[in-house]
């Protein structure tokens, strides 16, 4: 008896998941500031983040398990698969499916605005006036009460879900044969409700990876190849030394002026002295940096690291130029899916332009389809693309930031990002992860995302009851595809559970259908404007920003973090302070080293 090989393809997906998980962990490391750190908003980012990705990375599972059913060589089901174990690995896939799908609402819903006010409610002073924060129960019960809004927002959702009047019929089918799509309308008034809730959310998931994930997919690329430390330690060495001397020698001015004077300064000057200061404390900080950025006064193992990120950056440009290639590939395959639905789709707009069968080549779905043939390559694949669209969108959220409309309601930055915008940005991430979905298994490999590699034999069988056989007529073995007419086409072709859940929403709720798909050209539009602006835009330092940045981490004491954790354990046991602080010392003349002459926290 033939043994079923779903064994090895979930644990492959199991193995894909704990990467996802770490990837989540590592972005919310990277991301948040270490003086807002909360254990539970990032536990909460982590989790969610880990369960969007397991749900788009279902995907590839779900085309290996049904593929697995079909002998494509023979264009038959191989003789483990029958009726009964086909339909429970159908079963097990919609329970897992229905489980993450439940779960990522809620996340996204309920549990991710309730850390956030939970977030805000630490950050508010008591009415007490003690000083401290509130107590968690009194946080965890505000928190609820602004909860409690989101709640009814879902119940609101389901309701007009259950009694919202879905499609009926799908037009005449003269041309085509419809029995695939006719199954997929659906009397269940729960399912119905739990289909237009999905297609409510890509949707708005959509509009959200317009903005994101159109413009990370230029800049991430481009961003690699002109890959450069984030400061150039050089140009900033020479341009904060002369900045430096101009300032000191300005002060020496006011300082002579001032000898012979009873009264000393006048207020104009005492102003313009105390600017220089404040300029000259922020020149300092700079000419430090540069010189920590050219490893002086650091250890060998920091400077080794540094040299060794330098070997490795040809390698960045090859990843940058190879991503490029990547992008344009997708672009090109959705760009020729899109139009192939424009023209050829089964009922248009009446079914949320679902396309039967590809009728033009696109190279993405091809080499999908090829290499689904020798699992788990097209997993590996698979993953990477999913990974290429997360940190695409990652960097389209810190090139952009959180914002309605033009106001910038949050940054998203290394290092400087508050608990409150780590969680936001996970909302969008989300939704982002949901129209993703939609776009790789509807427009970037609609025949991949479907059926895989299956194959039918288009030849009656020899005997009633058998499955046709086609070992000696290869030319009739055909791709499945929903609009096989050969009845044994059904017996034999499995679609994905995943295909069968988006054609649902589409063909029940068409409005939704055209939306995705109309917004997916839209997508290709702002992609190609960005890429072209981040050709011929040169990239200038932000010293604004970067000030700012190093005031805050000289006040946090993080300021070269990593020589410091190198250095720590050999300065404990000599007892002698690293030549970082003793120039603290000698820039601020005191000897705490902050720059208001106080102790570093």
């Amino acid at each position: 008896m033939a043994i079923s090989p779903t064994g090895p393809i979930w644990v492959a997906y199991a193995v894909a998941i704990a990467i996802l998980f770490f990837v989540a962990a590592v972005f919310v490391f990277l991301y948040q500031a270490p003086r807002e750190r909360s254990a539970f908003a990032a536990s909460v980012c982590i989790f969610t983040a880990g369960a969007l990705l397991a749900t788009v990375l279902l995907l590839p599972a779900d085309v290996a398990l049904v593929s697995s059913t079909n002998s494509a060589s023979l264009g038959r089901a191989k003789d483990w698969a029958t009726p009964d174990r086909v339909d429970h690995i159908i079963f097990t896939l919609r329970v897992v499916y229905y489980t993450l799908y439940s779960l990522d609402a809620v996340l996204c819903l309920i549990v991710v605005p309730f850390a956030y006010f939970y977030s805000e409610e630490r950050d508010q002073s008591p009415e007490d006036g003690d000083g401290g924060g509130p107590s968690a129960g009194r946080r965890f019960w505000d928190a609820f009460k602004y909860t409690l809004g989101f709640i009814v927002l879902v119940i609101i959702i389901f309701l007009v879900g259950f009694f919202v009047p879905a499609a009926t019929k799908l037009g005449s089918g003269e041309r085509h044969n419809l029995d695939y799509f006719k199954k997929l309308l659906t009397e269940n008034r729960g399912e119905r409700a739990l289909t237009f809730a999905l297609g409510l959310l890509i949707t708005l998931g959509t509009l959200v990876y317009l903005i994101y994930t159109a413009a990370g997919l230029a800049l991430l690329p481009v961003s690699l190849i002109r890959s450069t430390p984030s400061v150039s330690a050089p140009e900033l060495a020479a341009g904060t030394s002369s900045e430096l001397e101009r300032n000191r020698e300005r002060q020496r001015q006011l300082e002579a002026r001032n000898e012979g004077r009873e009264g000393g300064l006048d207020s104009r000057d005492r102003r313009e002295l105390e600017s220089l200061v404040r300029e000259e404390r922020t020149l300092v900080r700079r000419e430090r940096l540069a010189a920590e950025q050219r490893g002086e006064g650091r250890s060998w193992i920091v400077r080794a690291w540094g040299k060794l990120e330098a070997a490795f950056r040809p390698f960045k440009l090859l990843a940058g130029l190879l991503l490029i290639v990547v992008a344009i590939l997708v672009w090109v395959s959705m760009l020729i899916t899109g139009i192939d639905k424009a023209k050829n789709s089964v009922c248009k707009a009446r079914c949320g332009y679902v396309l039967g069968h590809a009728n033009i080549f696109q190279p993405l779905n091809g080499l999908l389809v090829v290499s689904s043939r020798a699992f788990p390559v097209d997993y590996v694949l698979f993953l990477l693309l999913v990974l290429f669209f997360f940190a695409a969108t990652v960097v389209g959220l810190a090139t952009v930031g959180v914002r309605f409309l033009w106001v910038v309601l949050f940054r998203i930055r290394r290092r400087h990002s508050s608990p409150q915008a780590l969680l936001v940005a996970t909302v969008l991430l989300a939704l982002v992860v949901l129209a993703l979905n939609y776009a790789v298994a509807m427009v970037a490999a609609p025949q991949y995302a479907t059926f895989g590699a299956q194959k039918f034999c288009d030849r009656p069988p020899k005997h009633p009851g058998e499955q046709p056989d086609c070992s000696e007529h290869k030319s009739a073995i055909k791709w499945c595809s929903e609009l096989a007419e050969n009845p044994a086409a059904a017996n034999v072709c499995v679609p994905s559970v995943v295909s069968t859940f988006l054609n649902r929403i589409t063909v029940n709720f068409p409005f939704f259908g055209a939306i995705d798909f109309w917004a997916q050209f839209a997508f290709m539009g702002i992609y190609l404007i960005f890429f072209v602006a981040t050709l011929f835009r040169t990239p200038k330092m932000n010293t604004r920003q970067l000030d700012a940045d190093l005031e805050e981490e000289e006040e946090e004491g993080l300021l070269a973090s990593t020589g410091r954790r190198f250095n720590a354990t050999w300065q404990d046991l000599t007892g002698r302070a690293s030549k970082r602080q003793r120039d603290r010392e000698r820039d601020y003349g005191t000897v705490g080293g902050g720059p208001n002459g106080g102790d570093d926290e």
